[in-house]
């Protein structure tokens, strides 16, 4: 019992300070906006997997872009499904460094996380809802003809710089968290 409750504070943790920063950063001008922001989201996925499992990062993965939408930093609804499975990978992906040792793996994974979360964002973004998808949500009224060019731009290289970024902090930040956070149940 004691575990689960650690982990579910641990994940309103990680929740709370991405809507702290998601809010904060909000307030920075487009495009350096997106790189402070998406650098942040990355890091606090990435920790939360680090530092509380995968099924906190997985959770933390599946809010995030909720909260983005509604701080006006998702550019439309129909991305946050994109986003949420494009988070999840790097979670996901993450957690995979937990079972290696040395630290060129590590970065190795790291790496594969924020290409993975790049590919996965640019497929569905560009390719699903700029393209397979697109008349049929400019019909429903959900997506408008400008962000046919503007959303396959905001999913390419800033994702892959973002991830990057992040997983580069959190790489050099959970070591030092990990050792301030209690384990003992004290």
């Amino acid at each position: 019992m004691k575990n689960k409750a650690l982990w579910i504070t641990r994940t309103a943790a990680m929740l709370a300070l991405l809507i702290a920063l998601q809010w904060v950063t909000s307030f920075v001008p487009k495009p350096a906006g997106q790189y402070i922001t998406g650098s942040c989201v990355n890091a606090v996925l990435a920790l939360s997997v680090l530092l509380c499992g995968v099924g906190s990062g997985l959770t933390v993965a599946f809010l995030s872009p909720v909260f983005a939408f509604l701080f006006g930093i998702a550019p439309n609804l129909v991305t946050v499904p994109a986003i949420m499975v494009g988070n999840a990978v790097f979670a996901a992906l993450i957690g995979l460094t937990k079972k290696v040792e040395a630290k060129w793996q590590k970065i190795g994974l790291y790496a594969l996380a924020a290409v993975g979360k790049f590919g996965i964002l640019y497929v569905l973004v560009t390719y699903v809802i700029c393209g397979v998808l697109a008349d049929e949500l400019m019909a429903q009224g959900l997506l408008k003809a400008p962000m046919l060019k503007v959303l396959p731009a905001s999913f390419a290289l800033p994702q892959l710089i973002t991830a990057l970024v992040g997983g580069a902090l959190a790489l050099v930040a959970a070591p030092r968290i990990r050792l301030t956070w209690r384990t003992d149940g004290k």
